[in-house]
């Protein structure tokens, strides 16, 4: 007797509660490695590893499921291993639900050579031909694909919607995303309008594949399919590509999600997002990418976004900062070096209810592995946290109260700008009010 084939049914989501005034709501997205109770923060585990920390510590801090990269698994070990393993869970010993990105991220990373960044200034700038400084392009679009060189050893290599649906397929995520382009803000308006065109091209290819790829892998369970949003700044443009991927379909097969994409202007992201989401379907989850700051969470949920991802908990942890409910602050400073309190009072992570902050201290100093370890546990402990709590709060019917305590405190010590600015989630509020 045969199995059933998988199914697109075999994937779901549903709204529990949602916010009286806005986009926003709480829910639970449904997948065969388990659910995940939304909003929620996906922690990022690159190359099949969340960097530091083993799997069991990402599960005893909270963390719901994982985001591994497509491009880099396909680099190394290569995408067709991680298949004889089982798929990326089975592979890095993971239980729970996983989300592998499209590789549409290193367009631009590769290619202009900067860092995915929410705020950028691009005043006078735009200039489709701009490079970071001190960088050179590793990455050529054309209408087909994308030309990469390997950032591991310079060797060129080719990816299509086909190849990216084919490589996501063998890593065997619960979640998987469409191929699209990132542009920066630096691009001009001409080129942002070509790349979603471009964009919407590559997602209904990304749709066929993926239906054959379904079919043809029968042995492995329903892998859901977010077609991207992109767009940048411009509100026409991002509301174009929702209408275009929400009528997108392959002999009646349609996204399951929708990822919202692209380098955002920080002080508009609640704007920018709520373009999408008053846009895209309300019964089909929605995912930012790229994101951890506090007053973003608040933004991008109000506006109505289910998941997050972001690698800053780690990548800053690796470098001694510390996120904590009054700000954030460097545990190498000399304040700490006979600081025998936790991290942040009152936490509950395994680093805070076993080391001091003078302990961590010193193995920074000393350059020792554990260092990043505990510095990480805390770190996404406290992301993973904060969106449970933001989450609980619009369940209870208090956001708004939670938003101003959260962000009230952890921004209360922040610098105000040149123009002495007030913090950008007090202005949104009076901007509402």
């Amino acid at each position: 007797m045969t199995s059933e084939p998988p199914s697109p049914e075999d994937f779901g989501f549903r709204v529990d509660a949602r916010l009286p005034d806005g986009l926003g709501r709480a829910g639970v997205i449904r997948t065969p490695h388990g659910e995940i109770a939304t909003p929620a923060f996906i922690v990022v585990g690159t190359k099949a590893n969340v960097k530091a920390v083993l799997p069991e510590q990402i599960i005893q801090l909270g963390g719901q499921a994982v985001l591994a990269n497509a491009f880099h698994l396909y680099l190394q070990p290569g995408s067709e291993i991680v298949d004889e393993a089982g798929g990326v869970g089975a592979f890095m010993n993971w239980p729970g639900p996983t989300f592998t990105d499209s590789g549409g991220f290193q367009v631009m990373s590769l290619g202009a050579g900067f860092k995915k960044v929410l705020a950028m200034d691009v005043t006078g700038l735009q200039n489709d031909d701009v490079i970071a400084e001190g960088k050179q392009r590793q990455a050529h679009v054309d209408d087909d694909g994308v030309w990469f060189n390997s950032p591991i050893n310079g060797d060129r290599h080719r990816f299509t919607p086909e190849i990216s649906m084919r490589v996501q397929h063998e890593l065997g995520a619960d979640i998987i995303f469409a191929f699209d382009e990132l542009t920066t803000l630096l691009n001009t308006r001409g080129y942002q309008e070509s790349s979603v065109q471009r964009t919407q091209a590559w997602a209904q290819r990304c749709l066929a594949a993926h239906r054959e790829l379904t079919a043809e892998r029968s042995h492995r369970p329903y892998q859901a399919l977010f077609g991207v949003v992109q767009g940048a700044q411009y509100e026409d443009l991002r509301r174009q590509a929702c209408r275009g991927l929400m009528t997108t379909e392959v002999e009646g097969q349609y996204f399951d999600g929708y990822g919202i994409g692209g380098a955002l202007e920080k002080q508009r992201l609640g704007e920018i997002v709520s373009w999408c989401t008053s846009e895209l379907p309300d019964d089909k989850p929605r995912h930012l990418l790229g994101i951890s700051e506090p007053d973003d969470f608040f933004a991008a949920i109000e506006a109505g976004v289910d998941t997050f991802d972001c690698v800053n908990p780690s990548r800053v942890a690796r470098n001694a900062a510390i996120y904590t409910a009054d700000g954030r602050y460097n545990v190498t400073t000399a304040a700490n070096r006979r600081a025998f309190v936790p991290l942040e009072d009152g936490c509950d992570c395994y680093t805070c209810t076993h080391f001091t902050r003078a302990y961590l201290h010193h193995l920074f100093k000393a350059k020792e592995m554990l260092a990043a370890t505990l510095a990480t546990i805390h770190n996404e402990r406290f992301t993973v946290r904060l969106v449970d709590s933001i989450r609980a709060a619009m369940i209870a019917g208090d956001f708004e109260a939670c938003r101003t305590e959260v962000l009230g405190r952890f921004y209360a010590a922040a610098p105000r700008s040149n123009a002495g600015r007030i913090p950008q989630y007090e202005e949104a509020k009076r901007a509402r009010h």
